[in-house]
């Protein structure tokens, strides 16, 4: 069954929820609630990556991230880091997560694939162009699924030659990173093509392409908390194609959806 990655943005800028959960008390009451909505994974993330931001120093990313890690582990819930940074990464794990969720797939850090491979946990590796402040501009493609296969396979190797074992590797298109609206589609309706039998994590949580997608009148394209039926419905998509998981900000409305497409394949089968 499709798995709900809960995200908890440690920050006080990230696009959709960026302040509500900036402090530790307030992250780990969301984590909480985000695992008993339904999220399998709560992942904990201290640098906002939406379009345009700055990066953080990494010693306030580790700051933000590690209280809230430990509490939610703590709990037994399975907590997964958002970071670019090895030296994050490993205070992560050390604190508790099992799961290194990479945005730059180990380019933005070069010590990442040693790191992960040295700690021997799953890594989600996404597909990556730029930094949030550049990425738009690198929305330039002549074959964007064909590109993506051949980006993410490089990064597979990168890992593998690091010491990660393939059945470790998560992949992640990166839908709306260095893809600004009409670049996500093919990458969703041909998944196949560019995820080469690896797992797949699917994060449309909310984006831009989603709110040009079901831009109307009376619906304001770039309110974010707009595009959340939206959402639901590429999770009602992904579990019908049995996609490893789905990265969320409404764990319950993600759940719902995965229960009703269980319930319906399984009406599907023979009666006894």
């Amino acid at each position: 069954m499709t798995l709900v990655m809960g995200i908890l943005n440690v920050t006080p800028d990230s696009f959709s929820d960026g302040g509500r959960w900036a402090t530790a008390d307030a992250a780990i009451a969301q984590g909480m609630k985000l695992a008993r909505d339904g999220a399998d994974v709560i992942d904990v993330g201290g640098e906002s990556t939406r379009p345009g931001a700055a990066r953080v120093e990494p010693g306030e990313e580790v700051e933000r991230v590690l209280p809230v890690i430990e509490a939610l582990a703590g709990e037994g819930l399975t907590v997964s880091i958002d970071t670019m940074r090895a030296r994050t990464a490993r205070a992560a794990v050390d604190a508790g997560a099992r799961i290194v969720n990479d945005v730059s797939g180990g380019l933005a850090d070069p010590d990442m694939p040693r790191i992960v491979a040295e700690l021997e946990c799953e890594v989600i590796a996404m597909h990556w162009r730029a930094h949030s402040t550049e990425m738009d501009a690198t929305d330039q493609y002549q074959d964007v699924v064909a590109e993506v296969r051949d980006e993410l396979a490089a990064r597979v190797d990168a890992l593998a030659t690091a010491g990660v074992r393939p059945d470790r590797i998560v992949l992640d298109p990166g839908l709306g990173f260095a893809k600004v609206t009409d670049s996500n589609w093919p990458l969703l309706a041909r998944i196949d093509d560019w995820a080469q039998g690896h797992r797949v994590l699917i994060g449309a949580r909310r984006k831009r392409f989603l709110g040009a997608a079901i831009a109307r009148e009376g619906v304001d394209p770039a309110d974010a908390s707009a595009r959340e039926h939206a959402t639901t419905a590429i999770t009602t998509l992904c579990a019908e194609r049995g996609i490893w998981g789905v990265r969320v900000h409404d764990a319950r409305a993600a759940s719902d959806a995965l229960r009703i497409v269980s319930a319906w394949q399984n009406g599907a089968e023979p009666q006894r």
